[in-house]
């Protein structure tokens, strides 16, 4: 994997995955089915090769981080589809006030276990991915939003020797869903390293995507003409609540996670208006300045399916919303990616 400080006449080829619990399964499913006729079209190439660079957030991230590492997509989906309840049905309903509303123990394991899996066993680190990656954050510790990269600039060596599933702890613990993650680990000139109190980076860039392409714009020296940015979400709602209420206290925002839900919801959506607005001007009045395809579903609150469900019902559900998303876009897809 190397670097070019001239792409003046090359595209840069971006993926970027949002946030979104279990939900994840969306973008799992669209990418198993890219990868499928991908290896119809080029016997052997493997996904990571479309990409330049992988951004995601949350359980975005996770499967950023995976697919960087050359781990199948359809292996990915499986992963949700077959864990969910493991990593999920641990829930801590004593003391919920008070602490996080499951335990992280089986995510952590499971996730070390999938990408040491592709890595002869051992825990492989950022530097290790095959294509370049950037995980987003949010450092409680330093009080700021942080993004985990791989060294796609000279200066970017930070996050080199850091443990990819420490990233994929990091980026998911969402608040009241996972405690925050706390780790240690060694740099590059072997000095014990703090990773500390870091939250899901869905609190401050959920859609990952706009922080993504204004970064590695300078950063791999390429004119945005040249950019090509596939923007996969989990689903958004279209009303959270038609009801006229008169009790919108602390039970109505917790209860169900809806206090969460809107924030991430609603990043996610400006990002798309910025990048609308990047790319085709006010009101889409101008031409096409890169390009820029976005593969998300709309749900109504009889499917809208919560961060950590369960259900295999639902699951399988959201695994078909993957499926129709991949032929809604498939055309376009191939075109700018498959070339």
């Amino acid at each position: 994997m190397s670097t070019s400080n001239n792409r003046l006449n090359k595209p840069l080829r971006i993926l970027s995955i949002d946030g979104g619990g279990v939900r994840g399964i969306v973008p799992a499913r669209l990418l198993s089915e890219m990868e499928q006729q991908l290896q119809t079209q080029y016997p052997g190439k493997s996904l990571w090769q479309c990409f330049d660079l992988i951004t995601g957030t949350s359980t975005g991230g996770i499967i950023a981080l995976a697919i960087a590492f050359g781990i199948p997509a359809k292996e990915i989906l499986d992963f949700y589809l077959t864990k969910s309840k493991i990593i999920f049905g641990n829930k801590k309903w004593a003391g919920r006030v008070f602490y996080a509303k499951h335990e992280r123990t089986d995510l952590e394991q499971i996730v070390r276990e999938l990408f040491a899996s592709y890595h002869g066993g051992t825990d492989p680190l950022i530097g290790d991915c095959k294509t370049h990656v950037a995980i987003p954050v949010y450092d409680l510790n330093k009080g700021c939003p942080r993004v985990l990269k791989s060294a796609y600039h000279p200066l970017l060596e930070r996050d080199h020797q850091l443990p990819a599933y420490m990233a994929a702890m990091a980026t998911s613990a969402a608040p009241t869903f996972f405690e925050p993650f706390s780790a240690y680990y060694k740099n590059l000139h072997g000095k014990k390293t703090d990773f500390l109190h870091n939250i899901d980076g869905g609190v401050f860039a959920n859609n990952p995507s706009l922080g993504c392409l204004i970064e590695v714009q300078r950063s791999f020296n390429v004119p945005l003409k040249n950019i090509r940015m596939l923007s996969l979400g989990t689903g958004h709602l279209r009303r959270f609540d038609q009801q006229q209420r008169s009790n919108y206290g602390l039970f109505y925002w917790m209860r169900k996670s809806r206090l969460i839900e809107v924030f991430l919801q609603a990043q996610a959506q400006e990002v798309e208006n910025l990048i609308s607005i990047m790319k085709n001007g006010l009101g889409k009045s101008d031409p096409d300045s890169f390009t820029y395809i976005r593969a998300d579903a709309e749900m109504n609150s009889k499917t809208k399916i919560e961060l950590d469900e369960t259900s295999t019902g639902k699951l399988a559900y959201l695994s078909d919303i993957g499926r129709d998303l991949w032929h809604k876009h498939q055309p376009e897809i191939n075109k700018e990616f498959f070339n």
